[in-house]
């Protein structure tokens, strides 16, 4: 698995943090953000803002969250139902794989293409979008993709997809 990090901006690395800080303007803050190119976006799954935390919550007494446990064996049982159906992970999945395992309901696909034109995703983008969704599902132990398990997977690609500005 890879994994890659990108400051909100190339200043203050403050952008859409609550506590406004940055001072950076959008077209600085758009220009820093395309500097990735499409096709390598097209290959990274989650895209994931993590909030900076504010200070309550590192506190001892703040209220935890689910156990290590609980996620390890609710992961390990979504694994073991992707090698039931299809022998490897979701994520190793050819495209006919994809299409096979991971089918929508027709108003869930009708969904899904109003996303990839909305959002001007590519056909990369909507099957790696599938294969998440297919994820979620087996995470909730599910036998099929239901609409919150899709619109979960748009959900990560939704906030850096779009036309690069100089597009």
């Amino acid at each position: 698995m890879s994994r890659c990090r990108q400051k909100a901006c190339n200043g203050c690395a403050s952008a859409g943090d609550v506590s406004s800080r940055c001072r950076c303007s959008s077209d600085v803050i758009t220009r820093y953000r395309a500097r990735i190119s499409g096709p390598l976006l097209d290959r990274i799954d989650l895209h994931v803002d993590v909030p900076r935390l504010p200070p309550s919550a590192l506190r001892p007494d703040a209220p935890g969250g689910e156990p290590s446990a609980d996620v390890a064996a609710r992961v390990a049982s979504a694994r073991e139902r992707q090698h039931a159906r299809a022998g490897t992970l979701n994520a190793q999945l050819d495209q006919s794989a994809t299409m096979r395992d991971c089918r929508l309901t027709p108003k869930d696909q009708a969904l899904l293409e109003r996303a990839i034109e909305a959002l001007h995703l590519s056909a990369r983008s909507m099957h790696r979008i599938l294969r998440v969704a297919r994820t979620i599902a087996d995470l909730d132990g599910s036998d099929s993709i239901a609409t919150p398990h899709l619109t979960e997977a748009l959900g990560y690609r939704g906030a850096h997809a779009g036309p690069s500005p100089s597009a």
